[in-house]
């Protein structure tokens, strides 16, 4: 395992010789210290927050001061990991300025090395201005929980052909965009493998079994 930092050129090089990464979610110093010497690739400061850390029934509480509290300890914990932070509701959807403002904070307070949001074609035009202000960009398809409501629960997603197809096209236009990988949560395995292999940019499955990268 090599001591040096992950960054977008080592996953992508990771993903083209066929190599696994990893991403697991952590909000604290010790358990970041210990994902970190452990060799995982990327640790996730996710609005999970809510959920994991504090006994919400969803997402949607989590304020983007909760996420940059958090993520700047990771980020003091890491020292291999990539620390990638989470865009909380409403702190993208508005407008794109809104979205380049919010991920800045991110990546200034909290030092972390990328942000992720939730979303597919709609989100083009903020990933763009994101990524045109310096801000490395992961994408989040399939079950996204901050539109929990709007799907009537956790469900999986893109389990019939046409939503499946929206699900890959939107999955090609993020890569596109420019994002520098993408989370497919909660679809079917064969899903996953057929967007999997579509990309050039790694996909990291949260219960999208055991094809993503």
């Amino acid at each position: 395992m090599s001591n040096k930092r992950v960054t977008v050129r080592s996953l992508r090089a990771m993903k083209e010789a066929g190599e696994k990464s990893t991403m697991l979610a952590t909000y604290d110093y010790y358990t970041a210290k210990i994902l970190d010497e452990s060799g995982v690739d990327l640790l996730l400061v996710g609005d999970t927050l809510g959920m994991a850390f504090g006994g919400k029934e969803t997402t949607l509480s989590v304020l983007l001061d909760h996420v940059v509290y958090h993520a700047e300890i990771v980020s003091r914990a890491a020292e291999r990991s990539m620390v990638i932070g989470d865009m909380p509701f409403l702190t993208y959807q508005v407008n794109a300025d809104q979205a380049v403002y919010n991920a800045g904070r991110l990546m200034q307070e909290s030092h972390v090395h990328g942000v992720k949001l939730e979303g597919g074609r709609a989100m083009i035009p903020v990933v763009k201005r994101i990524l045109q202000a310096g801000s490395p960009v992961m994408g989040h398809l399939g079950l996204t929980p901050q539109s929990v409501h709007r799907f009537g629960g956790f469900l999986v997603q893109g389990k019939d052909d046409a939503s499946a197809q929206r699900l890959k096209q939107a999955a090609i236009a993020l890569e596109e965009a420019g994002c520098f990988a993408i989370v497919l949560e909660a679809v079917p395995a064969d899903l996953a493998k057929e967007v999997s292999d579509a990309l050039s940019i790694p996909t990291i499955g949260i219960g999208a079994g055991p094809h993503c990268d």
